[in-house]
């Protein structure tokens, strides 16, 4: 038998621990990756099933206190011994496991470099944007402007007849947990809802082409973009994306990151928002204008993304706004954001 590498060695010898004689190998499992609470302790944990959660600080895989972390570390054999650590939860429980109704689940990331996020990056939302007057023009190509792309940053193909990408800052006090309500702000009224997909940079990116981009992702987590609608009074310079965008609480996000292997083609699923257990969006990523692949390549052209950073991809039609009448976020509410594979984001609204 030729000799093994030492990642093979620890990787066997995991896929081994606690089986006896004549026991079969452990098959690796799909996993979620996230940050939990237990008493006044945090730690970086492995979803199994969808009811299980590992602390990976016991579970002897050499883990960091976060994970963004863990991220920014990861490798192929990591991603292999946390398979085979799957699969052995699901034979035997370890003593470093918990039910996930027994842990308290935090945002995945709480202090990304960069949260950029894209606008109107689904067809039907633009259009219905349009149809009550909050914007113009955002589903084809307008002008020669708009046909020469945007130098230094987007090359357009001839062919090409999307819009440019657009992508705006949402700030990361913004962030909050499934569970965590949403507080809606004083003297505002028209708060909304937009259920979307984001990519979760998983290594160094600058520059980087489009056919390379999904290379730099390390996974997927769902977002409830809450958008106050109301903008500033004075219109002053445009649209205000700062009130619309960044108010404390306005980022519900997680529950977990799906890393990329599990996920397949991102351009592949099913995004669902209830409201109060009313479906407001169903739909899919693949009606997205520009794709993550798209978004991950433009953001590198404007600014080097670092591990953990995250790229919201839009939002489908179905937004409160677009609604007659419109339909806004009301004391009381409970807000589900959920993503095919990945999972659902419950807030209640405050």
């Amino acid at each position: 038998m030729k000799q093994a590498s030492k990642a093979a060695i620890v990787i066997l010898a995991l896929g081994c621990a606690g089986c006896s004689a004549g026991e079969a190998q452990v098959t690796p499992q799909p996993y979620k990756l996230g940050m939990f609470q237990e008493g006044t302790r945090t730690f970086v944990g492995e979803v199994v099933g969808d009811s299980l959660v590992l602390d990976l600080s016991r579970a002897n895989v050499n883990a960091p206190a976060t994970l963004q972390e863990l991220i920014a570390r990861w490798d192929a054999p990591t991603a292999e011994r946390l398979g085979l650590l799957a699969g052995e939860a699901l034979q035997k429980q370890p003593s470093f496991a918990f039910q996930l109704s027994a842990v308290k689940t935090l945002v995945p990331i709480s202090d990304p470099d960069a949260i950029l996020m894209a606008a109107r990056n689904y067809a039907e939302h633009a259009n219905e944007m349009a149809q009550v007057g909050r914007t113009a023009g955002t589903t084809s190509v307008i002008d020669d402007k708009v046909k020469s792309g945007i130098p230094g940053l987007w090359i357009r193909q001839s062919s090409d007849q999307r819009p440019n990408p657009y992508l705006f800052p949402k700030l990361k006090s913004s962030l909050v947990a499934t569970g965590t309500p949403i507080q809606l702000p004083q003297g505002r009224t028209r708060i909304d809802y937009e259920c979307e997909l984001v990519a979760v940079i998983g290594k160094p990116a600058k520059r980087v082409p489009v056919e390379r981009a999904l290379d730099y992702v390390f996974g997927y987590m769902a977002m409830t973009d809450v958008s106050d609608r109301e903008d500033r009074a004075d219109e002053r310079y445009g649209s205000d994306w700062l009130i619309s965008k960044s108010y404390d609480t306005f980022g519900p996000n997680g529950p977990f990151i799906v890393p990329a292997q599990f996920i397949g083609d991102p351009q592949n699923l099913n995004i669902k928002y209830t409201l109060n257990g009313k479906v407001m969006q169903d739909d899919s990523t693949a009606l997205m204008v520009h794709t993550v692949r798209d978004l991950v390549s433009y953001a590198s052209n404007i600014s080097t993304l670092a591990p953990g950073d995250l790229i919201g991809t839009g939002t489908p039609g179905g937004v409160g706004e677009g609604r007659t009448p419109p339909v806004y976020l009301k004391a009381g509410d409970t807000s589900v954001c959920s993503i095919e594979k990945i999972g659902s984001l419950t807030n209640p609204v405050r």
